[in-house]
C-alpha cells in the first residue's frame, strides 16, 4: 500500500514556475513536505512561502551532479527522508535543426535528458532507503515526433526510455518509477513558444486534440493523483492514454503531413531564424542566464 501524500517528503525540480510550482502547491495542500529545486532563488522562495512552513527552496542546476548530490543530502538531513522525486526541470527551443544554435540544441538535451539522469543519480540512494517513487516528466513529444521540435522530442523520448529502463533496475530495491505525459499545457514554456508566429502557425495545423493548449490546474491535478498512486504512467490529459496503442503509426504520418506544412512555412522560417536561437519562455531565459553566470565564473 502506498503511503499517503500527507506523510511524504517530495522533491520537485524545475519548481520555480509552471508545472513544478503548482505541483508543489498542490502537494503541500495535501500535507506533503515539499523541497523545491531550481535555478531562480527568488521565485523558488516565493513558491515555498506559499506552500507553508514545511516547504523549502534549494538552488541547483540539474545538469550539475555535484550540486544536486549536495542538495539531495541537505534535503535528507532537513527532513530525515525523501519519499518522492519529480524530475520536472526542462527547457525547449523551436525551429529547424539547420537554423538552430548548436549550443542551445545541445543544452536542451543536457537539461532535459542528462539533467534527469543526474537527478536520478543524486536522489536514488534516498529513494532506495524509503522505498520511494521517481516520477519523470516526459511529454506528448515522447510519443510522437514533431517537426521544428527535434531537440525537445529527442530529449523527451530519451527521458521516457530512460525511466522505463530504470524502473526494472531499481524495482528490487522497492523503488517505483513513473513517466508523466503532457500535451500542450498553459505554461511559460508554451506561451513563450506561441510568441513565435511561425511556430504558432505550425502548431495550429496539428490535428485535434493535439492543437489545443490545455489549462494547467487540471493537468497538475492528474499528475499529483498519479504520484499518490505511484503510477507507472500518468497522463495529464486523459486522451494521451489513447495515443499509446497507435504511436507506431505516428512517425510515418507526421513525416508525410509535416513535410508539406514545413515546406509551406520554409521562407518565413528562414526569414525569422535569428529570433529563435534561445530557449523559449521565462524558464529558458533563466537557464541561459545561469549558464552564462557559470561560464563567467
Amino acid at each position: 500500500m502506498n503511503p499517503p501524500l500527507s506523510s511524504q517528503v517530495v522533491v520537485v525540480t524545475g519548481a520555480a514556475r509552471g508545472i513544478g510550482a503548482l505541483m508543489a502547491r498542490k502537494l503541500s495542500a495535501q500535507g506533503a513536505k515539499v523541497a523545491l529545486v531550481g535555478l531562480e532563488p527568488a521565485e523558488l522562495k516565493a513558491v515555498a512561502a506559499e506552500c507553508g512552513e514545511h516547504a523549502s527552496a534549494w538552488e541547483a542546476d540539474v545538469t550539475d551532479l555535484d550540486a544536486l548530490a549536495t542538495v539531495a543530502a541537505a534535503i535528507k538531513d532537513r527532513y530525515g527522508r525523501i519519499d518522492t522525486v519529480v524530475a520536472n526541470a526542462g527547457i525547449a527551443i523551436g525551429g529547424p535543426l539547420q537554423d538552430s544554435d548548436p549550443r542551445m540544441f545541445s543544452r536542451v538535451i543536457e537539461v532535459n535528458l542528462l539533467g534527469s539522469v543526474a537527478t536520478a543519480r543524486a536522489f536514488l540512494p534516498a529513494l532506495a532507503e524509503s522505498r520511494g517513487y521517481l516520477l519523470q516528466i516526459a511529454s506528448l513529444a515522447a510519443i510522437t515526433p514533431a517537426p521544428l521540435m527535434s531537440a525537445y522530442c529527442a530529449s523527451k523520448a530519451g527521458v521516457e526510455s530512460f525511466a522505463h529502463a530504470l524502473r526494472a533496475e531499481v524495482a528490487y530495491q522497492g523503488v517505483k518509477v513513473g513517466v508523466g505525459y503532457l500535451s500542450w499545457t498553459d505554461t511559460d514554456m508554451v506561451r513563450g513558444a506561441d510568441e513565435d508566429t511561425v511556430l504558432r502557425q505550425m502548431r495550429s495545423k496539428l490535428p485535434w486534440p493535439a492543437n489545443k493548449t490545455y489549462p494547467l490546474e487540471p493537468a497538475v491535478d492528474r499528475l499529483v493523483a498519479g504520484i499518490g498512486r505511484r503510477s507507472a504512467h500518468v497522463y495529464a490529459q486523459a486522451w494521451l492514454r489513447g495515443m499509446q496503442p497507435v504511436r507506431w503509426l505516428l512517425p510515418s504520418l507526421i513525416a508525410a503531413v509535416g513535410a508539406r506544412d514545413v515546406a509551406k512555412l520554409a521562407p518565413e522560417l528562414k526569414a525569422t531564424a535569428a529570433t529563435r536561437l534561445k530557449p523559449v519562455g521565462a524558464g529558458g531565459a533563466a537557464d541561459v542566464s545561469a549558464s552564462r553566470t557559470t561560464a563567467e565564473g
